[in-house]
C-alpha cells in the first residue's frame, strides 16, 4: 500500500522530532578515581548522580572520619538519585523540612555533578544544604541553570543529627589520639571538598575556581569551613545565604556530656563505642535530641567561626553573605510567651514593628539577631582582606503576595538555582518571579567565574565596607541601600557580641 501524503508528512514529522530530541540514552561517560561513570545529556548539560566520595560511614566506621570510598569495575550507572542521609522523614511520603523524601541511607556520602557540554576549565559552585543540619540531601538540588552559563556545579550528602554531629566520652576514648572527633558532618563536606580538587577536571571543571555556597546549616557550614585550617586552599570563593555567624561558645566535654545523658535515657548509660555503633541508626535520630552543627571540638575546628572572624584568621577569600526579610518564618506559629524573647529597650529601637503589636516586634527582632546583624558583622569582619559582599533579600513570589509582605527562611534558593522545585508548578511562577531568578542566578554565575557579583541591575554593587555600609537588596524595587536597618543592627551587636568571647 502506498502511504498517502498525510501518513508521510506524519512519519517525517516524527523523524525530525527523533533528531531534535536530546540523546538520553547516549550515557554521558566520564571517568574519576574510583572507575568509570555513565551519566545523562540533557539540553547541553550533562549530569551525574550518586557519585561516592567516600567510603559509607557504617559499623566501624560510624563516627570516624570519612574514608575514600572504594573503587568499581564496569561502568557505574550515574543517572538515578542515591539514597538521603538517615533522617526523620514525613510518614506520607511528602518532603520533610528539608525537602528529602524517598530511600535514607547511612550510606549516604555521595553527591551529584552538573556540567556545561564540553565544558574546560570552568569554574565550580560546590553546594552545601540547608536542614538545621538534621535534614535535607544534596539531590533535591538542580545545577542547571548554572550550568548552562559555563559553570560545573556539585551539591553534596553529609552525615545528619546524631550520627554527623556527636561527642561521647566511649567514642572519644577509642579514637586515635589525632584523629578528629564530633564533627563528622563537617568533615563530609571536606573530604567532598578534596574529592572536587582530585576529580572535577574530569567533568571539565577548574580545581582552583571552586566556589563554596550553602543555606541555613549550608551556610553555617560555609563560615565553619572558612574558620577550618585543613580546608582553607580546597576553595576560592564562597557565598553564605541566611547562615548567621554568630556561634555562641561550646566545648566538646559540653558536648559529650550532653550526648552520654541523652544515650542514658535511651537506657544505654555506659555504652562502649562498640555498643554505640550497633545501636539502630533510626533510634539514635529519634532518640537523641538538642542542636547539631559544627563546634570547636579542639582538633578539626579548634574555635568558632565568629572567633575566627574576629581575630583575622578566617580565610581570606571574596565572599557574598545575606539574609531574607522573614527570617522569623523559623519561629514557627506566633505564640504569646514568643514576647518574652524580645529584650529590654528594643521597643525603643523597633518603633516601626512595636507599632503593629507584640508579634510584628518579636519576629523583627528574631530576624535580626538570627541572621541580619551577623551577616552584615561578617562582612564588617571580614572587608579588611579579600572583598565581600552584602545582601538582603526580600523578594515575595508571585503566588505568595496576597498571604505575607516578607520573604520567608530559603524562599531564595529557587531564584539563586532558578530552578523551581518539585513542590513549585511552573503554572504558579510569574514572568515577574523568573526575571527575579534570573538576575541571583546571574550575581552568583558572575562571582564564581570572576571573584566579583557584576549583577545586571544598572547599577554596581559595591564591595561592603564599615564606612559605607551599602547592600544590595533584592526586591520588588532591587537596589543599593546604605545604612539598612543599622539602628536595629547596632542594638543586636551591643547586646551580642559580648557573650561570644571574641578575642
Amino acid at each position: 500500500m502506498t502511504p498517502t501524503p498525510q501518513a508521510l508528512a506524519r512519519l517525517a514529522a516524527l523523524a525530525l522530532a527523533l533528531l531534535a530530541t536530546p540523546a538520553l540514552a547516549e550515557p554521558a561517560r566520564v571517568r574519576v578515581e574510583t572507575g568509570a561513570l555513565a551519566g545523562e545529556a540533557k539540553d547541553g548539560v550533562g549530569v551525574w548522580r550518586n557519585i561516592p566520595y567516600a567510603a559509607a560511614p557504617t559499623g566501624d566506621r560510624r563516627w570516624a572520619p570519612p574514608a575514600r570510598a572504594a573503587g568499581w569495575t564496569g561502568e557505574r550507572d550515574a543517572t538515578k538519585t542515591g539514597p538521603s542521609c538517615v533522617q526523620k522523614m514525613n510518614t506520607d511520603g511528602t518532603p520533610n523540612g528539608g525537602g528529602a523524601n524517598g530511600p535514607m541511607s547511612e550510606d549516604c556520602l555521595q553527591l551529584n555533578v552538573f556540567a556545561p557540554a564540553k565544558a574546560r576549565k570552568a569554574p565550580v559552585m560546590v553546594w552545601i544544604h540547608g536542614g538545621s543540619h538534621r535534614e535535607g540531601a544534596g539531590w533535591i538540588y538542580d545545577g542547571s541553570a548554572f550550568a548552562r552559563q559555563g559553570i560545573v556545579v556539585v551539591t553534596i550528602n553529609y552525615r545528619l543529627g546524631p550520627l554527623g554531629y556527636f561527642a561521647h566520652p566511649a567514642l572519644t576514648a577509642a579514637a586515635r589520639k589525632d584523629e578528629s572527633l564530633a564533627n563528622y558532618g563537617l568533615m563530609d563536606q571536606i573530604a567532598a571538598l578534596q574529592w572536587v580538587k582530585r576529580n572535577i577536571e574530569a567533568f571539565g571543571g577548574d580545581p582552583r575556581q571552586v566556589t563554596v555556597f550553602g543555606e541555613s546549616a549550608g551556610g553555617m557550614s560555609t563560615l565553619a569551613l572558612l574558620a577550618t585550617p585543613s580546608a582553607k586552599g580546597l576553595y576560592a570563593r564562597a557565598i553564605v545565604q541566611s547562615g548567621g555567624g554568630w556561634f555562641p561558645p561550646t566545648t566538646l566535654a559540653a558536648k559529650a556530656q550532653a550526648s552520654e545523658e541523652a544515650l542514658a535515657a535511651m537506657g544505654h548509660a555506659k555504652a562502649s563505642a562498640a555498643d554505640l555503633r550497633a545501636l539502630p541508626a533510626e533510634s539514635l535520630i529519634k532518640g537523641v535530641g538538642g542542636s547539631f552543627g559544627p563546634f570547636p571540638d579542639g582538633r578539626l575546628l579548634k574555635e568558632t567561626p565568629s572567633q575566627a572572624f574576629a581575630a583575622g584568621r578566617a580565610a581570606d577569600v571574596p565572599l557574598i553573605i545575606g539574609w531574607n526579610s522573614g527570617e522569623d518564618s523559623l519561629m514557627g506559629p506566633w505564640r504569646p510567651e514568643m514576647i518574652r524573647a524580645v529584650p529590654e529597650g528594643a521597643r525603643e529601637v523597633y518603633t516601626s514593628p512595636a507599632a503593629r503589636g507584640d508579634e510584628a516586634l518579636a519576629r523583627a527582632v528574631f530576624t535580626d539577631r538570627a541572621m541580619g546583624a551577623p551577616a552584615r558583622w561578617i562582612a564588617r569582619q571580614a572587608a579588611s582582606g579579600a572583598p565581600a559582599w552584602l545582601y538582603h533579600f526580600s523578594y515575595v513570589g508571585t503566588r505568595f503576595q496576597p498571604f505575607t509582605d516578607r520573604a520567608a527562611h530559603a524562599a531564595e534558593i529557587q531564584y539563586v538555582f532558578q530552578y523551581w522545585g518539585r513542590r513549585t508548578p511552573m503554572s504558579a511562577v510569574s514572568e515577574e518571579d523568573k526575571a527575579m531568578a534570573t538576575l541571583m542566578n546571574g550575581c552568583w554565575a558572575t562571582f564564581a567565574k570572576t571573584g566579583r557579583p557584576d549583577c545586571p541591575t544598572g547599577q554596581a554593587w559595591p564591595a561592603y565596607s564599615k564606612a559605607q555600609d551599602t547592600l544590595l537588596e533584592f526586591g520588588r524595587d532591587t537596589g543599593l541601600r546604605t545604612g539598612f536597618q543599622s539602628g536595629r543592627l547596632d542594638f543586636q551587636e551591643t547586646r551580642t557580641l559580648s557573650g561570644l568571647a571574641l578575642p
